[in-house]
């Protein structure tokens, strides 16, 4: 056998003869300040309360705060509590490391803390976004810049039912009509938005100029690009869409009625 292999071979078996007689149970006893031939309940348990208590100092008990806070965030299921948590765990355990002269860990929690702050305070400034998209505040004028000007006269279709939809519109002057549910649209407006849901992109609805406008377009490449990228328009377009289809849904409900009415005053 080579020399090599040999030296490997001892040094192996070195290292595992020390790992084998450190972890015997009496050294392991020995270390901990008990007879290993007289061990105990009572000693064991009379041996690990006079640790606790010789520990028991003020930078451990910032120490053994902060664990309580890091233990904590692994329980919550939501972010903004968890930086919370995290962000007085890390404190504490700032405190610990100055308390006991660990440079290292003052350090490390203490840049920590500016990190959770950040997130903390991005996280709330998305929630409340979104909350303002949930409530209908949300303007779209910073969209605006995304789009592309376009021009319309009266009598242009916009595009067709079925049609493959490929942008959706911004209404900035003029008057549309939605042909198959006879609803004008003014200014201010979306318009082509469903045709980004559809499975097939295709258009719900035929949109024609009922007297010259401008609007404002935007491809669905790049409308899909700025949906992921903002979480507060992701949040919104779901909202429009969601508003849309129930006005849909109640205008269809009123069109029913209205036909039933019908019918029963000609059988009358």
């Amino acid at each position: 056998m080579p020399s090599g292999s040999a030296d490997i071979s001892s040094i192996l078996d070195r290292i595992l003869d020390a790992a084998t007689d450190n972890l015997r149970i009496a050294k392991i006893l020995v270390q901990m300040g008990l007879d290993p031939n007289n061990v105990t309940y009572d000693a064991i348990f009379n041996r690990l309360l006079e640790i606790f208590v010789q520990n028991i100092t003020l930078a451990n008990l910032f120490a053994a705060v902060g664990a309580g806070f890091f233990v904590a965030t692994l329980l919550m299921r939501t972010m903004v509590p968890l930086r919370v948590a995290n962000m007085i765990g890390c404190g504490f355990f700032a405190v610990f490391g100055a308390l006991s002269a660990n440079v290292a860990t003052f350090l490390l929690y203490l840049l920590l803390l500016p990190i959770n702050a950040l997130r903390l305070r991005q996280m709330l400034k998305l929630v409340k976004k979104a909350r303002h998209a949930a409530e209908g505040d949300m303007s779209i004028e910073w969209l605006k810049p995304f789009m592309t000007e376009r021009k319309y006269r009266r009598g242009d279709t916009l595009f067709k039912l079925r049609d493959p939809a490929k942008e959706m519109f911004l209404t900035v002057t003029g008057k549309f009509l939605v042909k198959e549910i006879n609803v004008e649209i003014g200014p201010g407006a979306l318009m082509g938005e469903l045709g980004f849901l559809t499975p097939d992109n295709r258009r719900t609805g035929t949109v024609e100029c009922i007297e010259d406008g401008q609007v404002l377009t935007i491809t669905y490449d790049r409308l899909l690009e700025i949906y992921f990228q903002d979480p507060q328009f992701g949040y919104y377009f779901l909202v429009l869409t969601s508003q849309r289809l129930l006005q849909n849904i109640d205008r269809l409900q009123k069109q029913l009625a209205a036909e039933r009415a019908a019918t029963t005053n000609r059988i009358a």
